[in-house]
């Protein structure tokens, strides 16, 4: 039976029965988004629950265990970040244009290269770490009990980075060839046995040795090995619609993902940084303002699951409609998607900015501790809409290959960041200016970000 469809603004008939129907150039803007996002939302969440729920198993080896881990989480989700939304962007995005140009081989063969690029990268994160890992730490306050324990965790985990690099980047292939079921399923299915072995492993349950916080890193270890042998299996059969390969290597190839991939890497880390920088700023006021100020910041990294969600889910459709030529469609994926979700994150804020108490309550009853805490959440929470036009718009900049105003707003929030740290820690102003500079680089940051859409012209 032969339908309509609409092809960059032409209608056309399709037999039904000869060319399949692609949701992700022809189906409806936000339901694709929706259904693209929703797992990687979901399986983001978890995610968080088994970051939790770790913590909680090391509390119980005492202070110099829960220091040390401590210590090390930070560079753990700088690998994070870099691998999954900095790299992974990358590729993504090249295979999303090349399977939307219908360019099949090719995009397999960006696939087998993103192999490669996980080998290579994971491989520097572990020489990096085990050779200056005890320096970091060190440098981060680590020292005595809780220094040895943060070196002996970091040995571990990172000694398995590259599997970890692998694993991430493979799911990103997957995710730009429009699979986010599968990633899902292995994400989901590595938390499920993460919950189960992480205790089994550092408290010595059911005749296992007791490792205490060694355990704690061969359990994502080996969790990774076992996601990734899974990825492998599956992009080598034939149920995936992405083979695993080998190809030849090309520069070419490399240099789809990586002119992405390293700029995406690089406003990671100014992230992480940025973070870094106003935790430096509340540390100079005092425990209280640490504690008040982590505990509000700590929503803003809850929102994140849903922004990166939605964010990959725009690269994948961004991706493919530019690829197979349609700009309008492309633009119009971008646009209904910042609308969306500075929506969902937009009433969250402003909740939060007007009943602080119902997020922080939930951590603490000091007064102290609540006021720093309140103090934030009024001041940033109600632009929370205002930083997701930020994240998408960056999110889509990947999928079109265009993030050099994206990267700008990003560099911009950085300098206002490290600017509050700097007045802070020298005196020259209060942890309350802090804040407003936070809230002020975000509507600057939007700004930037808005003007280079407007002003960028996508296209081949």
């Amino acid at each position: 039976m032969p339908k309509i469809v609409s092809i960059q603004g032409r209608e056309t008939s399709r037999d039904e029965d000869a060319v399949p129907f692609n949701h992700l150039l022809h189906g409806p803007v936000l339901s694709t988004l929706i259904r693209l996002a929703l797992p990687t939302v979901i399986v983001l969440f978890m995610t968080t629950v088994l970051s939790v729920a770790e913590t909680y198993f090391v509390s119980g080896l005492g202070m110099e265990a829960i220091a040390g881990a401590s210590l090390v989480v930070p560079v753990m989700m700088l690998m994070s970040m870099v691998s999954n939304g900095g790299i992974g962007g990358g590729v993504s995005s090249a295979i999303a244009r090349a399977r939307g140009a219908g360019r099949q081989q090719e995009a397999e063969s960006l696939a087998w290269h993103t192999v490669v690029i996980g080998v290579v990268a994971g491989g520097l994160f572990t020489v990096a770490m085990l050779l200056g890992g005890p320096a970091l730490y060190r440098g981060l306050g680590g020292s005595g009990r809780s220094l040895d324990q943060a070196v002996l965790y970091s040995t571990i985990l990172f000694a398995g980075a590259i599997p970890f690099w692998t694993l991430m980047l493979l799911q990103a292939a997957l995710r730009g060839a429009g699979n986010v079921k599968i990633p899902a399923l292995v994400m989901l299915g590595g938390v499920a046995a993460g919950l189960v072995l992480s205790p089994v492993l550092i408290m010595g349950w059911l005749g296992a040795p007791r490792m205490g916080i060694a355990g704690a890193g061969l359990a994502q270890v080996l969790c990774n090995i076992g996601a990734l042998a899974i990825v492998v299996r599956y992009m080598r059969s034939g149920a995936s619609t992405l083979r695993l390969r080998l190809y030849p290597l090309r520069r070419a190839h490399f240099s789809a993902i990586l002119g992405i991939g390293l700029m995406s890497a690089i406003n990671a880390i100014m992230a992480a940084l940025s973070i870094t920088a106003l935790t430096a700023a509340a540390g100079a006021v005092g425990v209280a303002a640490i504690a008040g100020y982590g505990i509000a910041s700590r929503l803003d990294m809850l929102l994140v699951p849903v922004m990166f969600g939605f964010g990959t889910a725009a690269i994948t459709l961004v991706g493919t409609s530019l690829g197979a030529g349609d700009v309008a469609r492309a633009r119009r994926i971008a646009i209904v998607n910042v609308v969306f979700v500075a929506a969902v994150v937009g009433v969250i804020g402003l909740v939060v900015s007007m009943f602080p108490q119902l997020w922080l309550g939930l951590f603490t009853s000091d007064a102290t501790v609540l006021a720093v805490g309140a103090q934030y959440l009024h001041i940033v929470a109600p632009f929370y809409a205002v930083t997701a036009v930020i994240f998408e718009l960056y999110f889509a900049g990947q999928g079109a290959q265009r993030i050099a105003w994206p990267m700008t707003a990003s560099v911009v929030r950085f300098a206002f960041a490290l600017l509050a740290m700097v007045l802070v820690i020298q005196g020259y102003a209060s942890l309350t200016t802090a804040f407003v500079l936070v809230a002020a680089s975000i509507v600057v940051a939007a700004t930037i970000s808005l003007t280079g859409f407007f002003r960028t012209r996508w296209g081949q």
